[in-house]
Order: structure tokens, then sequence, then C-alpha cells
């Protein structure tokens, strides 16, 4: 039934009130007051319009518009869209400024409120990744592609898959695609900024989707960003505002992308065999022109020339040098005024012996911080086990908290062992760049004798000194093994340390007894 008759009904039938009928049918109060008005108005009787059909009913009380009124609307000459959805994309513009600037142009135009419903339409006829605004230079939207491709080790035949970096720029869809080796961090950082240099600037946002990455967690609206990605931001002077975990509007734009690119560059690519990435990237990039400059139906013009006109102009200027890739890193100076970092030392003033420090690194360089400011630098070593100590910041005469364990307490306690326990100890200390270096291994050392025994240590000491092993963790496993036991068998195994256990009857009591059979035989 018409929802008109049922109002109608409802009310002279059934004398309901029109917030009763509201909440039977669905149909507003000013709504169901201006049938009852109309119907009153008109005069007829309830009967004669409950007999008349739906259409003819609808016609009574929704008159449709003139002839003259439908010829007007249809003879105004309807904007171009694409044009207004490109004004929208600056920043600070609306569609109503947009709607007075038409209107000075062409007096007659329709409504603003048409002019809204028309521009609807529109949208809803477009691509879902278009019908949002994005502002010009505004968003730069990240996320790596599932599909992978594969790569051909020439020598092995083994076979890795190269992940596939896309992003794209809200407000033109221009796209740029990198193959990298792996998602790690080093490679993610490395692909924005390859990204930054093929845009010739950087966005206002990063938008990326919750990698590992980027994000290390975002919960209840709390982002916590990986600390080298944060660091890239700074550089960069871009702000990152990562996806919400589970909304796939914040992202569709590159989720689009991303679909595209599987489309139209790795299914060509599917029947290619690779051997390195760099390969693969050649490819991709002969591809990817031809991608962005595919035409858009719907626009009319090709992600490039949307680029050229919306977002280029809006980027940022790009920083003359180029990020380097940085760590970061927490670390408490030991007693020894170094920091350990990838089996290093790096060294800092004295004085701030037990303090937690803030370490910075990259291939080449160290820097050490305290509460923000820089107390040391180095350059990185590029091997471990080695350090890097600088003559400022050694102690006078060594004064510091812990002079307790000098060198000479060390050797005192060493010696309390055995010969071999001082020799190893002061081969370890010799063997640093500076003698205090090697305080820490030293007292680890013989702290293994509250485990093992003095005499184990001993021992092992000699077989330590013999093959050169300095590292606390191999001795602490030789003693826990007592693999220094099986060093060097060509010796004989009654040697001088088991021959004088009160248990071991040695070599020269079996020599007597065989003496005394072949007597006996005689």
């Amino acid at each position: 039934m018409s929802k008109i008759k049922e109002v109608l009904r409802l009310k002279y039938l059934n004398l309901l009130s029109n917030r009763q009928i509201q909440s039977i049918t669905g149909v507003s109060r000013n709504s169901v007051a201006n049938y009852v008005k109309n119907f009153v108005e008109r005069g007829s009787s309830l009967e004669e319009l409950l007999a008349l059909n739906d259409t003819d009913l609808k016609q009574l009380f929704h008159p449709s518009k003139s002839a003259q009124q439908v010829k007007s609307t249809s003879n105004h000459k309807h904007p171009n869209w694409n044009t207004i959805r490109e004004e929208l994309t600056k920043k600070g513009m609306t569609r109503a400024l947009l709607y007075e600037e038409l209107k000075e142009s062409q007096p007659d135009l329709y409504s603003y409120s048409q002019f809204n419903r028309y521009y609807s339409r529109y949208v809803q006829s477009i691509n879902p990744s278009m019908r949002q605004i994005h502002y010009a230079g505004d968003k730069l939207f990240i996320d790596y592609s599932g599909l992978t491709m594969p790569i051909v080790n020439q020598i092995t035949g083994e076979i890795t898959k190269a992940q596939i970096f896309v992003c794209v720029l809200g407000a033109s869809g221009y796209t740029f695609v990198h193959a990298t080796a792996t998602q790690s961090t080093k490679d993610f950082i490395a692909s924005d900024v390859l990204a930054f240099r093929f845009y010739g600037g950087v966005p206002n946002i990063l938008v990326p989707d919750n990698l590992k990455a980027a994000v290390i967690s975002h919960k209840k609206g709390i982002v916590r960003l990986n600390d080298s990605y944060a660091d890239m931001g700074r550089h960069y002077g871009v702000a990152i505002e990562p996806a919400r975990p589970y909304k796939p509007q914040d992202k569709s734009k590159v989720e689009l992308g991303v679909k595209a690119i599987q489309r139209w560059i790795l299914m060509k690519l599917r029947h290619h065999s690779f051997f390195d990435v760099d390969e693969l990237n050649g490819q991709i990039n002969l591809l990817l022109d031809g991608y962005n400059h595919k035409v858009i139906r719907r626009l009319g013009k090709s992600r490039t020339e949307l680029f050229l006109a919306l977002d280029q102009p809006s980027l940022h200027p790009l920083r003359a040098n180029n990020y380097i890739y940085k760590e970061f890193k927490t670390a408490t100076v030991g007693i020894d005024y170094h920091v350990e970092l990838d089996g290093s030392g790096y060294s800092v003033p004295f004085k701030y012996l037990g303090k937690k420090v803030d370490i910075t690194y990259s291939a080449t360089s160290v820097i050490i911080a305290l509460d923000g400011e820089i107390i040391a630098q180095h350059p990185k070593l590029s091997q471990p086990y080695h350090d890097s100590t600088l003559l400022e910041h050694m102690p006078h005469d060594h004064q510091y908290q812990y002079e307790k364990w000098s060198p000479r307490r060390i050797l005192n306690w060493a010696n309390s062992m055995g010969a071999s326990t001082t020799a190893l100890m002061e081969s370890i200390m010799n063997s640093r760049s500076h003698q205090v270096r090697g305080h820490k291994s030293c007292m680890a050392i013989l702290s293994l004798s509250k485990t093992y025994g003095a005499h184990a240590l001993e021992v092992m000491s000699a077989v330590a000194l013999e093959l050169n092993i300095h590292k606390v963790s191999s001795i602490e496993s030789m003693l826990k093994t007592k693999s220094y036991l099986l060093h060097n068998p060509q010796k004989s195994v009654n040697n001088i340390f088991t021959n004088k256990h009160e248990n071991i009857r040695g070599s020269e009591y079996y020599a007597q007894i065989n003496n005394k059979i072949n007597e006996v035989k005689i």
C-alpha cells in the first residue's frame, strides 16, 4: 500500500496522532501534517482517495514540475565536472565558492542544491579511489604488493621472492613502483627515498600501511613508529600518519593502485626470468611510464597529466642531501668507559660510567648522546671485536668508579689459580686497544672458577692460550663441555695433571705389573 494511503487510513480510520503514525510508517511528522493538510484542502472523501491507484494518488500529493519548469532546467549547461573535481583538490576551496563563481558567469544556473546533487552523481560514476577529495601534494599512500616476483640465483638455481613496493599520490594517482629483496626497514626506507626522487619532491603526509618496517605498534589511536623510519621523516620534514588497522577506506587509493600494478605490470612480466632485483626494476620502470601515461577514461586525462597539474606544484622541495639510513640503540656505559655495539667497543668520557646513553649509528659513523646532548663520535668499525678509544676519554691514571679492579688485582686473583690463568689474563688485556678494555672480560672469566673450579680453569687457560681464544662465551663453553681435555690428542692422556691424582695408578704402575708377569713366566 502507498505510504500516503497508509497515513490517511491511520489518521482518519484509526484516529492516531501524527507522532504515532511516524512511529508506525516511518514517514516524518512534517510529511504526515502536509498529507493531512492537502487532504483537507481538496475536500475529497477518504473513500475516493483510497480508491485511486498509487500513481494517480502520488500525482495529487506530489505534482510534477510543469513542462516549462522541466524545459528550463534541461536547458541549463552543466559545468565541466572534471574541472570542478580538480579545483576541489586545492586546499581552502569549497563547493559553495565554486558555485558562486559559476553563478556569476551563468546567472540562470540552477540552484546550489541541484549543483550538489549533480556533482554527487558524477562522483558516483568515477573510480571508487577517486571519489574522496585528496588535496594536491598532501598525501602519499604506501604499501607492498601481495604478489611477489621470483628471482633466480644463476649459480645455485635457488628462487627467492622480490618484494614490490608501491606508492600512490592522492590527488593525481601518480604511481611509483620499486622491487627490493626484502621488506626490511632498510629496504623500505631506500624505496621511500627513491620515490621522493621520482616525484621530485616530498608530500605533506606519508600514509603507510601498518608494516613492521614502519610501525612498531598502532593501538587505540596511539602510533609508535620504527625509530629509523621516524628519523627519515624528520630528515625530509614530512609527517607520517599510518592507516588505521582494519580501516580499508584509509588506504583505498594504494590498494586499488596495487591491484592495477599487478594487472598492468607484474602480470606482463610473469613469463620473464630475472636473475637479480636490478634487472627486475629495469623492466618495471619501462612499463611504469606506460601505466602513468594511460588516459583515465572517466577523467579524460592521464596520471602524468594530473600529476603535473595538481601534485607537482604543491610538493615540498627535496633536501640537497639524501637520507642516510641509521639505526638506534640504548646501552649502558661499562666500567671500561666504553659501550658495546656489534661486538666492538666505543669510548665515552669516563665521567659517564654507568649512564644509559643513546647510540645512533650508520654504516660510517657512531654517535653517542646523553639526554639529547652528543658526548662522543666515532667512525663505525668494519670488523667486530675491535675498539675505538679516544685518548681524551681516558681518566688520569684510571681513577674511576671501579678502580679496585686494577690490572694488579686481576692478575693477583688469576695467580691464585695458576700460571696459565695469569698468562691468559695478561694476553686478554694486551689484546685490547687499551688494557682497561679487557678488565670486564677478565673478571667474567675468573668468576667462572666459582662454578667449574680453579683447577679446571687453569687447565682450560693453558689450552685457550695455545689456541689464542679470548672470548668469554667460548671459554665458558669449553668449561661446560670439558672440550679442553680433548685438546692435542698426540699427547698421552696420563699427563702431569691426571698422574698426580691419588685415584689414578698411571703408566708406571702397569709397567711394573707387566715386568712381574714376565719374571713369573721365565
